[in-house]
């Protein structure tokens, strides 16, 4: 049998084109079904007291951008392992805490990122594959956790989320398993892309948990609680797009892009073929529109594990479904529609259940190819939130950001060292 070294080009070209069909199909034939909320410590294989998790790519606990560090803070003093901010930051910088990033426990969660092990976390199955993924729960917007935000209301709504959200989240999911794959198949068709905009989901869900959650503890505060957050879908559609894109990572050959997440330093993207392997870039401050007060100047650079679902065809690529998002993240129609045109030419496929109505139900893109990328420059770009870059101001807008060409061209180097290209 001959190895990588050996191959030809045509051998290497079918190769290639073998493993990124096998990638897609196994997105394609995913489940993503929410079975339960549970502490994370419970759930998440490896988990522990004294490990702390975080959006992006690995980073130290002094390199983080402020409000990152401000959110390990708040869950410090949240696991009761600290009485405010100052001995948070010195248990931190201690050496005793660890930081590792979500993805490296089959988990992700949007901007800060920031998981401990009493938070209360999604489940998410996909029992195609047997394989599971975990998401923290939706605060809200605003003066949040996941923005460093840090106060004593923000503490006591985080415990209130474990003490009783989450318990009876959890009974009322044990109850009624949720099909993640299919609302987020209508609510694409009812204009959310999965990035930025979540009404039409958020709505789908909360119908389908009503019932059983006014049954629990939790009862009409819980509900209230859902539908007073837009976004509450954004930490239900990240582990559903992780739960999806991890069988398809560690595939010999495989050029598809696995992982998409920013920490406000780094950019980091992982490789099927290049199984557990960072390639990392500069994050970016995004560019787009700036609440009343803010401009770019109180812009932090971007950070968050939510690009995960623009790995599945959702977020920046989905953006022709979902027009009005363009009001908010800048821009116009025309732009949308080109964002997901792009999308195109730097996949290997397209979606089977993410279908876009006004390009006659054509799937999404799918499965994002580093070579194709670097033949054409057309980096991944999602609509995101901008967060301050002073811990507790939360969002101060909206826009678009881009991934780094760097990643990719070193990821490429990589693979051709690797496989002999």
């Amino acid at each position: 049998m001959t190895n990588s070294k050996e191959k030809t080009n045509s051998d290497i070209s079918d190769e290639i084109e073998s493993a990124n069909e096998e990638a897609v199909n196994r997105v394609n034939k995913g489940k993503a079904v929410l079975v339960d909320f549970a502490p994370a410590k419970k759930v998440i294989p490896g988990m522990k007291d004294d490990l702390i998790l975080h959006a992006g790519p690995p980073i130290e606990y002094k390199d983080m951008i402020p409000a990152m560090k401000v959110a390990v803070q708040g869950v410090l003093i949240l696991e009761n392992r600290a009485k405010n901010l100052e001995e948070a930051d010195k248990l931190a910088s201690s050496g005793e805490i660890e930081f590792r990033p979500n993805h490296e426990f089959s988990s992700a969660a949007p901007m800060g990122g920031v998981t401990s092990a009493s938070m209360y976390v999604a489940v998410v199955e996909n029992e195609s594959f047997d394989n599971k993924a975990y998401c923290n729960l939706h605060e809200g917007r605003g003066k949040i956790l996941r923005f460093g935000g840090y106060s004593d209301e923000i503490i006591e709504r985080l415990r209130w989320m474990n003490d009783i959200l989450g318990p009876s989240l959890s009974k009322a999911v044990k109850r009624k398993p949720i099909d993640l794959k299919v609302i987020t198949s209508k609510a694409l068709a009812m204009g959310d892309e999965f990035h930025q905009r979540f009404i039409a989901s958020s709505l789908l869900f909360l119908k389908e948990i009503l019932d059983p959650l006014l049954d629990t503890e939790a009862g009409a505060e819980g509900v209230d609680f859902i539908a007073e957050r837009e976004q509450f879908f954004l930490n239900l559609a990240m582990p559903a797009a992780k739960a999806l894109i991890d069988p398809a990572d560690g595939i010999d050959y495989s050029t598809v892009v696995t992982r998409l997440t920013r920490n406000g330093v780094g950019y980091g993207i992982g490789v099927s073929g290049l199984k557990g392997e960072w390639f990392v870039g500069p994050a970016e401050i995004p560019k787009g529109l700036y609440f009343p007060g803010y401009s770019e100047e109180d812009a932090e650079h971007d950070f968050g594990d939510s690009a995960i679902t623009e790995t599945i065809g959702l977020g920046g690529y989905a953006s022709a479904a979902a027009p009005a998002v363009t009001r908010f993240v800048g821009g116009t129609v025309k732009d949308a529609n080109q964002m997901t045109m792009d999308g195109y030419k730097v996949s290997v496929s397209e979606s089977r259940d993410f279908l876009i109505p006004n390009l006659n139900f054509r799937g999404t893109p799918l499965g994002i190819d580093i070579i194709k990328v670097n033949q054409t420059g057309l980096v991944p770009k999602s609509n995101t939130g901008i967060g301050g870059k002073v811990p507790g101001v939360g969002q101060v807008g909206a826009g678009i950001s881009r991934a780094p060409i760097e990643a990719f061209r070193d990821a490429l180097r990589a693979y051709a060292k690797k496989y002999g290209i």
